[in-house]
């Protein structure tokens, strides 16, 4: 009795294990953004949706998680040829989603290495038609291009590809030195056209203040002058109005001309100076002011005659002054300073 025990120990043993086996493998528990494919008998059944499912055990075989969400993968430095001959280094990021499980399962054997070799392709094609400045300043350009490329070549292996960009672009070390020294050069080039630009716009203000300067120094001269020359003109037509107003006569007039004789002498560059004949007159005319009887009227001069001439004076000499003799008939005249 005791083998027979044993015995139906072990089949109960093995019938729990081989009953738990099953059920282990026919509950699967698939989480968010995931998904495994399903072979019956060697052939594809169906796709596990994320959440709890049931297969038949030891008859269907799940195969591994496929992650659905976006994924990032980033693609070592691809040696690309310019169309001006020149190696270039193209460092890749691509970025892509699964969007069919079957057909990324079976359509291809892995799709990251398909991914890879068909970006450095295209690459090559993209970056031949262009030169190296080209290839520098174009990188929407390229990127454009790759993703079309590898959207529609991924597109029957289950995988949308979002996003390719380039990471960096790494010319030759000589190209990098050559086009330092131009960047340096064409600095250089710029700082100087600024320098002589900046020096032209301060001469040209420069001038044009000195102009400005100059217009306004002779627009202040010019009406300054006319200012006074308007104030000039006032004050000479206010003293004839006063004088015509008060109407003077020939006495005021011929004594006013005999204050002004002094004046005459008054500049530095003179040697000499002239009395006019009128002088005579208008002395005559202060002796009649004062009850005088003029001189009798000399008689008008031939043509053959000389003019009466006029009488000179040293500058230096004083001027005689005239007094009325108060006891001399007729109002003549005798100088201030002569001796009786």
């Amino acid at each position: 009795m005791t083998d027979i025990a044993i015995a139906v120990l072990i089949v109960i043993v093995a019938g729990l294990a081989v009953v738990a086996t099953a059920v282990m493998r026919s509950v699967w528990i698939v989480p968010q953004a995931r998904a495994r494919n399903v072979e019956r008998l060697g052939r594809y059944h169906r796709t596990l949706e994320p959440g709890i499912s049931f297969v038949l055990p030891f008859v269907d075989r799940v195969k591994s998680l496929i992650d659905l969400r976006e994924q990032v993968v980033s693609f070592k430095a691809q040696p690309v040829i310019t169309e001006d001959n020149v190696v270039v280094h193209i460092d890749t990021v691509l970025f892509f989603q699964v969007t069919d499980p079957r057909a990324a399962d079976y359509e291809i054997v892995n799709y990251i290495k398909a991914i890879e070799q068909l970006t450095a392709t295209t690459l090559r094609n993209v970056i031949g038609t262009l030169d190296l400045e080209a290839t520098l300043t174009s990188r929407d350009r390229i990127n454009t291009a790759l993703r079309g490329v590898l959207d529609d070549a991924s597109g029957k292996w289950g995988i949308r590809v979002t996003r390719v960009e380039i990471k960096a672009i790494e010319p030759p070390a000589s190209i990098k030195d050559a086009m330092e020294k131009q960047m340096r050069a064409e600095r250089e080039k710029r700082a100087a056209i600024l320098t002589a630009e900046g020096a032209r716009a301060s001469k040209i203000l420069t001038a044009e203040g000195d102009k400005q300067s100059t217009i306004l120094r002779a627009e202040g001269a010019q009406q300054a002058a006319v200012l006074e020359a308007d104030g000039q003109a006032r004050a000479i037509e206010r003293v004839f109005s006063s004088i015509h107003a008060a109407d003077p006569d020939p006495k005021l007039l011929a004594y006013q001309y005999l204050q002004t004789l002094p004046k005459l002498a008054e500049g530095q560059g003179s040697t000499f100076w002239v009395i006019p004949s009128e002088v005579t007159t208008a002395l005559q005319a202060i002796t009649e002011a004062f009850g005088g009887t003029p001189d009798k009227p000399r008689p008008k001069p031939s043509a053959t005659d000389d003019p009466e001439p006029s009488r000179e004076i040293p500058a230096g000499d004083p001027i005689p002054s005239y007094e009325l003799a108060p006891g001399k008939p007729n109002g003549q005249e005798t100088p201030a300073d002569a001796t009786p």
